[in-house]
């Protein structure tokens, strides 16, 4: 495929070839999800009484965004700002992009008008798909899990599209992916806010509705006596959709970012602008591209039948994201051989993929009540709460050691093939079907949606049965996609942070536990992850106590409330979450920039260096613990509520639904934004690298 000429090879013609390649990807990406959104929105939205609920959400989804995205817009061009004064000009002597013009901090606006712009796209789709879902559950099961699939995959091939042209264009733009790392660093930081103020809102008004609905009034889950139920759907939509997908853009993006910086590396380059068009830089961009193909041909091969059979229902998803992921093998193999590369890196991206399917199952195993791990947590109901808190955390912890033997092993292989660069481009591997392993994802908050609208809305009990199978489904998928999230995030941070450590020339002999000032950043990196996560759970309980404080007031101060004669103030219930969440997303936000930039400066480059690293592997652990650890309370107290050991109204029910209540910020709000936190980190550091040198 290469040629030569006077000695020299000529990469030139082949480069812009893929380059080209890959921006028609993600215009195709972006066409194929604006086909099926219209789709979607041409689907019958349902009766006054339907289309009056999803109005409601869709209102409350906006507003929550509007005055989100109003106060990081101050944030983001505040950092833009440092980065083209101290990056793009003074400290390094070098000028982002040439000519004056400051690259970096323009990759950072890019990323982080893309990174907004993915989540609310998902979130926009989702907060129409979820009326069409209810309606389309009348006719069917089939039917909603299309509408519902449909709105999921557009958030997932948006995420695609977005990333993979922001990346190849400001590549092929700047040429130095030095300054492509701040696309990188603006998704990353939107990514943040976005997962921890989303998940803020969307578990206050969860904990708020349950503690006070369903425990102390005792109504059902969605009931539209409950002041909080519009919030809780509202949070849905912003925390699990535009939340999730602002947090794989910026993984999805870091991971390319990365494998491209140690290509660099390994190739011996002082800038990929000498080597920018080596076939080994632009290895990641193929494979994402060939990944977006792959994906939304895998979409049409979900289907099911009227049966709600859980296994059934997970194999019509499994079949897609297999057949996906097989497109991508055999893409990528073709285009190892006709790049000329050494075949070994093939098998790097096949670990990537297995390794994340290992780690998604494994989530799974654990928290779905078809497998024996739940069962034993819901039977620990019958001796009250404390057991069920008890067996959930050691759930939780005991869930931690296989993903942790699946990392190492994809480390220490992916490193024997091909060294750091391996490491990085397995996880783009492992995210290069993101396009229909994230529709699996978002998916599950509109089925959620679509079972409370028909609560509300009093539709026939079968509609809720069919409703309740995808919402089933997707508890599955969801633990199954943050199993993902999270192993993807370690892979691609540890690629951040090997290109960090090129980037700053640390020495081996000086990058060592005996040194005293790395073992102080390990410590501090360490303690960052619990740090964050003890802020953002306090964050949902002052949020929730003033949620539960609300709905209390209107149930004793409204007149006919709880009779179902007189209707809740929804408004004020969704104004509550959405100031909680605003207040409370700053300071755990802040931290995660200012702590590695403050720590790079004050104790030196192999002290960051050893920063990230304490808080890769805490963060991980941390993460895997809490998601897992909340999915299965989740999944504990809906085993129960099927009719098993009491089912509902039951004291075992009860104790269950404390320990959903406690696992809810677990798994929704801090257990995810954890595998945010450490790219985030990592992304700060090789951006910030020039001011620790």
């Amino acid at each position: 495929m290469w040629s030569s000429q006077n000695g020299e090879t000529i990469f030139v013609e082949v480069t812009v070839e893929i380059i080209l390649l890959a921006v028609v990807a993600g215009i195709v990406a972006l066409v194929f999800a604006l086909i099926l959104a219209m789709n979607v929105t041409r689907q019958d939205p349902g009766s006054e009484e339907i289309q009056f609920i999803g109005r409601a959400i869709q209102e409350g989804a906006n507003a929550f965004l509007r005055r989100e995205y109003t106060l990081l817009a101050v944030f983001v061009v505040v950092i833009a700002i440092i980065l083209a004064v101290f990056i793009d000009f003074d400290v390094t002597g070098r000028v982002g992009g040439g000519g004056g013009f400051p690259g970096t901090a323009l990759s950072y606006l890019v990323g982080a008008i893309g990174s907004g712009l993915a989540g609310y796209i998902g979130m926009s789709i989702a907060v129409r798909a979820n009326t069409r879902t209810a309606v389309k559950a009348m006719q069917g099961l089939n039917p909603a899990l299309r509408v519902a699939f449909n709105s999921g995959t557009v958030m997932g091939i948006s995420v695609v599209g977005i990333g993979l042209l922001g990346v190849s264009i400001l590549y092929f733009i700047f040429r130095d992916i030095t300054v492509v790392a701040g696309f990188g660093f603006g998704a990353s930081s939107i990514a943040l806010f976005a997962r921890v103020g989303g998940g803020i809102y969307t578990k206050a008004a969860d904990v708020g509705a349950d503690l006070v609905g369903k425990v102390e009034q005792g109504i059902p889950e969605d009931d539209p006596r409950n002041p909080a139920t519009v919030a809780d759907n509202v949070g849905d939509n912003v925390g699990d959709v535009a939340g999730m997908g602002a947090d794989l853009f910026e993984s999805y993006v870091g991971s390319i970012i990365a494998t491209i910086a140690l290509g660099v590396a390994a190739l011996g380059l002082a800038s990929s602008v000498e080597g920018w068009n080596d076939p080994k830089l632009l290895l990641p961009i193929l494979v994402a591209t060939i990944g977006i193909g792959a994906a939304i041909l895998g979409t049409f091969l979900v289907r099911t039948g009227e049966d709600a059979d859980m296994g059934k229902l997970l194999w019509s998803l499994r079949t897609g994201i297999l057949a996906a992921g097989a497109l991508v093998l055999i893409g990528t193999g073709i285009a190892i051989y006709m790049l000329g590369l050494d075949f070994s890196l093939f098998w790097v991206v096949l670990i990537g993929l297995v390794a994340g399917q290992i780690i998604g199952t494994s989530s799974e195993y654990y928290t779905s009540f078809e497998f024996s791990p739940t069962k034993r947590l819901a039977e620990q109901a019958e001796t009250g709460p404390a057991t069920i808190m008890i067996g959930g955390l050691g759930l939780g912890m005991l869930s931690t050691v296989i993903p942790g033997i699946v990392i190492v092993a994809a480390m220490g292989l992916t490193y024997w093939f091909a060294g750091t660069y391996g490491v990085a481009l397995a996880a783009v591997g492992m995210l290069s079907t993101l396009g229909i392993t994230l529709a699996t994802d978002a998916y599950g908050p509109v089925a959620d949606n679509a079972g409370g609208i028909a609560e509300q809305a009093h539709l026939d009990p079968a509609v809720r049965e069919r409703t309740d199978a995808l919402d089933s489904l997707g508890n599955t998928t969801a633990a199954t996609g943050k199993g993902f999230a999270i192993g993807s995030a370690v892979l691609t941070a540890l690629g951040l942070m090997a290109a960090y450590a090129v980037a700053v020339g640390i020495d081996r002999a000086d990058f060592s536990l005996l040194e005293v000032k790395v073992l102080m950043g390990l410590i501090i990196g360490a303690m960052m992850p619990f740090l964050f996560a003890a802020l953002t759970m306090q964050a949902v309980g002052r949020a929730a106590g003033a949620m539960v404080e609300e709905v209390r007031r209107q149930f004793r101060e409204i007149t006919g409330l709880l009779e179902g004669t007189a209707e809740a103030d929804y408004a004020r219930a969704v104004a509550i979450s959405t100031n909680g969440a605003m207040k409370e997303m700053v300071v755990p936000g802040l931290l995660a920039v200012i702590v590695p930039v403050l720590v790079g400066i004050i104790l030196g480059a192999a002290a960051l260096g050893g920063l990230l690293i304490g808080a890769i592997a805490t963060g991980f652990l941390l993460a895997i613990m809490m998601a897992n650890a909340g999915g299965a309370w989740d999944n504990a107290k809906k085993y129960i509520e099927a009719g098993n050991l009491g089912g509902k109204g039951s004291v075992q029910h009860d104790a269950a639904v404390v320990g959903d209540t406690v696992g809810d910020p677990f798994k929704d709000t801090s257990g995810p934004a954890l595998n945010i936190l450490i790219k985030l980190m990592s992304i700060v550091a090789l951006v910030f690298a020039p001011l620790f040198l």
